[in-house]
C-alpha cells in the first residue's frame, strides 16, 4: 500500500481540478482500480487526473488516459461536473465522454508517485451486471447505483452526492 504521506504530499489538504473521461465499448465502462484511495481503501473509477497548469482540458485528459491505460481517446461532449471529498483528497472533477481512438489497454503509471508506490492496481472493463454486484462503498459515487449506460452518459450539471 503508498505511503498515506505520499498521497496526502501530492494530492491532500487542497482542493483540485481534475477531468476524467467516460469510455463506453459494448455496454462496458472502463474503470481504474486505485488502491488507498475512497471509503474503504480501493477505488474503482473513470480514468482521469489533475489539470495541470499550461495545458488545455483536453489535453490533459488525452494524457491522463495514456498514461493510465495505454489508449489514446478522442474527446467527445462534456457530461457534467462533481466534487470528490473524502479528507485528505477534496477535488473538483470534470466528466466528458471518450472514445477509443488506438492503444492497447493496459495498466498503466502515476508519473506523480513514485515506483514504490504506485496506486493504480487494474484496469478493465466493467459491465453494468458486474458494477451492481461490487461492493458500492468501492465505486466512485457516480457509478453507484448505475443500471446501464444511458444512466451515466445522460446525467447533466453538477452532480452532488
Amino acid at each position: 500500500m503508498p505511503e498515506i504521506s505520499e498521497i496526502e504530499k501530492r494530492f491532500g489538504n487542497k482542493l483540485r481540478v481534475r477531468v476524467c473521461g467516460i469510455l463506453i465499448e459494448n455496454d462496458c465502462v472502463l474503470l481504474v482500480r486505485h488502491k488507498g484511495l475512497g471509503e474503504k481503501g480501493v477505488l474503482w473509477s473513470p480514468p482521469g487526473g489533475g489539470v495541470e497548469y499550461g495545458f488545455s482540458i483536453q489535453d490533459n485528459l488525452i494524457r491522463e488516459f495514456e498514461e493510465e491505460t495505454g489508449l489514446v481517446v478522442e474527446i467527445g461532449d462534456f457530461l457534467y461536473a462533481t466534487e470528490f471529498l473524502n479528507k485528505p483528497l477534496h477535488a473538483i472533477e470534470l466528466f466528458y465522454e471518450v472514445k477509443k481512438v488506438s492503444g492497447i489497454l493496459k495498466k498503466g503509471f502515476d508519473p506523480e508517485l513514485t515506483e514504490n508506490n504506485q496506486i493504480i492496481e487494474e484496469v478493465s472493463m466493467k459491465d453494468f451486471d458486474q458494477l451492481k454486484k461490487m461492493n458500492q462503498l468501492e465505486l466512485h459515487r457516480i457509478l453507484r447505483s448505475i443500471t446501464k449506460a444511458s444512466e451515466l452518459l445522460n446525467r447533466q450539471g453538477f452532480l452532488n452526492f
